[in-house]
């Protein structure tokens, strides 16, 4: 089965109500022809409720950056997933390494998100990836396992059907290294075949994103590799015609 890629824009703690504005209307006209491409943006939680009104009858799906573990009650700060939902967001990201380094998120706690938005009806986009330490010592595939497995324990690999991995290097995540296509490949391949281990037509229908420091430029030959499904975009995802062209580039190489 073919898959249709992802690109995704993560806009972290960046925007305004006149940004929020001004960028979904540009990316609306950007991308009104797209087919064969999913495209969705998260934008911060405070913004949803805008950003849902101005994506009616457009093709971007609205995402969220976060969700808790609490569906409801005395969670002082928290956001359930059943509040997402309710404003309309689908993809959610879980297992970012922002929240995992910033607020010591582990492999346990996020496939507890993860069971969470499945049970609610949404989508997670899992991400996971290596520290430039574990790089080096070439345990890429190990950490990468391991945060897979986290969810495949938990709920079993089912839960991976309609479900986002995006595989993010954190020694690429703004620091303007990406990884190269091929290294990225020979990751995104291995996640697949560690998928397929316990189920090849899970593995098969994964979406695996690429994620860190992914732009106008790099895109296009990242795009062309077979196991990445599209691209969970973080700086460039600020800027309309960058993400168009991402966007477009995807679309392009997987026609």
């Amino acid at each position: 089965m073919a898959r249709i890629p992802l690109v995704m824009g993560n806009w972290k703690l960046n925007g305004s109500k006149a940004f929020c504005d001004s960028l979904i209307s540009e990316l609306k006209t950007a991308l009104v022809d797209v087919k064969g491409c999913n495209v969705a943006i998260a934008p911060p939680v405070m913004y949803l409720a805008q950003a849902e009104n101005l994506l009616t009858d457009s093709k971007i799906a609205l995402g969220a950056q976060n969700v808790d573990v609490n569906v409801q009650g005395a969670f002082t700060g928290d956001i359930s997933p059943v509040m997402l939902k309710e404003f309309g967001a689908k993809y959610i990201i879980i297992g970012h390494s922002e929240r995992r380094t910033y607020h010591k998120e582990s492999n346990e706690f996020i496939a507890k998100k993860f069971q969470l938005l499945k049970d609610a009806g949404l989508t997670p986009v899992l991400c996971i990836g290596e520290t430039e330490a574990e790089n080096e010592a070439g345990k890429t595939e190990e950490v990468c396992a391991r945060q897979i497995d986290a969810v495949i324990n938990t709920l079993g690999v089912e839960a991976f059907n309609n479900a986002v991995i995006a595989y993010e290097p954190i020694w690429a995540i703004g620091t303007g290294k990406s990884a190269t296509p091929a290294q990225a490949q020979a990751v995104h391949a291995f996640i697949r075949q560690h998928i397929a281990k316990k189920s090849s037509t899970v593995a098969e229908q994964v979406i695996i994103q690429y994620g860190g420091s992914v732009n106008d430029a790099n895109a296009a030959e990242l795009f062309t590799q077979p196991d990445i499904d599209g691209a969970l975009v973080g700086g460039a995802s600020l800027k309309a015609a960058a993400f168009a062209t991402i966007v477009k580039a995807a679309e392009k190489a997987k026609a």
